[in-house]
Order: C-alpha cells, then sequence, then structure tokens
C-alpha cells in the first residue's frame, strides 16, 4: 500500500500560481499511474492531471496550458504547478497512485475510473481561488 500525504495547498487570487506536493511512501510499483483529482462542492470529483512511469501526461481540458504535472522520482515527490489560477479552480485536490492505464494514451485518460476509486489516495489539501 501507498501512503501519500499532499502538501502546498492555499487561499490565491485569480490569476494567482501555486504548486502543490505529493509525498509518497510505501511500495510504489513501477507500472502505477499518479494523479491529481479534485472535488468541489456540489461537484463530482474530477480528474485534473496524471502521469504515468515513463513520464507521459494527461490533462483535464480546462487546465491544459496552465497546470503542469511532474514526478521527482528520487524524492519519490509528485507536484502539480498550476498557474494562472480561476475561481472555477477551487476545490479540494487529492493525489492518487493506482494501477491503470497503459495504451496509447497516458494512464488511459484523465478521467475519474473505477481504477482509480480502488488505488490509494491522499487527504486532500484545499484550494481556493477568488475573483
Amino acid at each position: 500500500q501507498v501512503q501519500l500525504v499532499e502538501s502546498g495547498g492555499g487561499s490565491v487570487q485569480s490569476g494567482g500560481s501555486l504548486r502543490l506536493s505529493c509525498a509518497a511512501s510505501g511500495y510504489i510499483d513501477s507500472s502505477y499511474c499518479m494523479g491529481w483529482f479534485r472535488h468541489a462542492p456540489g461537484k463530482e470529483r474530477e480528474g485534473v492531471a496524471v502521469i504515468d512511469s515513463g513520464g507521459r501526461t494527461n490533462y483535464l481540458d480546462s487546465v491544459k496550458g496552465r497546470f503542469t504535472i511532474s514526478q521527482d522520482n528520487a524524492k519519490n515527490t509528485l507536484y502539480l504547478q498550476m498557474n494562472s489560477l480561476k475561481p472555477e479552480d477551487t476545490a479540494m485536490y487529492y493525489c492518487a497512485a493506482a494501477a491503470v492505464g497503459g495504451g496509447r494514451s497516458a494512464c488511459g485518460g484523465v478521467r475519474y475510473t473505477a481504477g482509480w476509486v480502488l488505488g490509494d489516495w491522499g487527504q486532500g489539501t484545499q484550494v481556493t481561488v477568488s475573483s
């Protein structure tokens, strides 16, 4: 089992930036995908960005060009650099690790699928963007 701890959330004004971090410990299979998901009140949980063991990525359309997912394997840490933040980005952000994907698209895409539900999750970090 993988233990995940997120940090870096906070409150910013529209147009601002934040960098989320996710420290991972425990056994992480080399085939695992890592991802960032978010959950806003009254909305369904959605995938934001995912990255596979080969470094391929996928992004939610609304964050493309603004968010960047990356990982430092030496530090067992996953990052999400968020620039040009908008009020609609306000949500609880979660880090996850799961055995999903493969094929032509990194992690099988960015959707929140059953495979992710069965994965390992952090406790979340709140991001609030004010207009």
